[in-house]
């Protein structure tokens, strides 16, 4: 049984940099960790990748060779590389045993509520090498800042959820920054929470720009509530607290932490229904040690002195 998160999200909302990061703060913790980059756009990568997309396909040559734009190429790459999913099998075989897998998914966010090759693609991968997966969805922060474009942040995470049908966790990126985008009408609770939308209803018709969409922004923010699933969690890449709170949550959502568990039935449902803040044993170095994009050799001299 392996555990791994599917990170995708909008265009900007740090998904590589939050792979880089998470990847960093997993072997800091003691798990050997593989990122795997199925982003064909995505040329600079900040870490050191186990697979990467661009062995199989390139982005810049589906452009060339069938004349399509940025976001029909991702399409037909993402195509390409469902109708080539053994390829992806063998080279995540090898690292099976061990490591715990980030998926670093392209930005284009039809793949992920509109086209069904990435969840098809996901769902044979669950199948055939019986992964946990999570679907780590990233929203940039700055959004809470416009009410119209929460809003839209709220319907894509929603509808990401629907069509994917993984365990999901949507997470508020760059939330360090939020500050430098002005100040939010509510607090930041209201927004992780999705609390009562009408207080945000109103505060869209206050845009003389907004107010003839008011109707249609009232049905939609009753859509989003009916279904009840939408809420955040404040990340901070930077911030080994922030980001150890959200793997805790990963954590508990994909199964991870009964694994190696042996107990009976009524102490997994205790663990299942109890909050995320347990005594959890595989953070030994996490209370210990500051996380501030240390590189990994730095990492493994702070063990070192910390063993001695």
């Amino acid at each position: 049984m392996v555990f791994g998160q599917v990170v995708i999200g909008p265009p900007g909302s740090g998904k590589t940099t939050y792979c880089n990061g998470m990847s960093q703060f997993l072997q800091l913790i003691g798990r050997k960790v593989a990122v795997i980059n199925l982003d064909p756009a995505n040329d600079a990568l900040p870490y050191e990748c186990a697979v990467n997309i661009e062995d199989l396909i390139k982005l810049s040559d589906v452009m060339v060779e069938h004349s399509l734009g940025p976001n029909g190429g991702l399409v037909y790459c993402m195509d390409y590389l469902e109708k080539n999913i053994d390829w992806l099998e063998s080279k995540l075989k090898p690292l099976l045993k061990e490591h715990y897998l980030l998926f670093d998914f392209p930005g284009q966010v039809e793949l992920f509520f509109l086209h069904d090759n990435a969840k098809n693609m996901i769902m044979e991968l669950i199948k055939k090498l019986d992964l946990r997966l999570t679907a780590v969805h990233l929203v940039d922060a700055h959004l809470c800042s416009d009410p119209g474009k929460y809003v839209s942040a709220l319907l894509l995470s929603l509808s990401t959820m629907l069509h994917l049908e993984l365990p999901h966790v949507n997470v508020l990126s760059k939330i360090d920054l939020i500050e430098s985008y002005g100040k939010l009408a509510f607090n930041l609770d209201f927004y992780t929470d999705v609390q009562d939308l009408s207080y945000l209803q109103n505060e869209i018709s206050q845009d003389p720009r907004s107010a003839k969409y008011r109707k249609l922004t009232k049905e939609l923010c009753e859509v989003i509530e009916d279904y009840g699933l939408v809420n955040f969690t404040p990340l901070d890449i930077q911030d080994k607290e922030s980001v150890g709170n959200l793997v805790k949550l990963i954590d508990k959502s994909n199964g991870y932490i009964f694994a190696g568990i042996d107990a009976s039935a009524v102490e997994f449902s205790k663990i299942a229904v109890g909050p995320v803040d347990w005594d959890y044993y595989r953070y030994p170095f996490s209370r210990r040690l500051t996380y501030k994009w240390i590189p990994f050799i730095e990492l493994i001299n702070s063990l070192y002195l910390l063993i001695l």
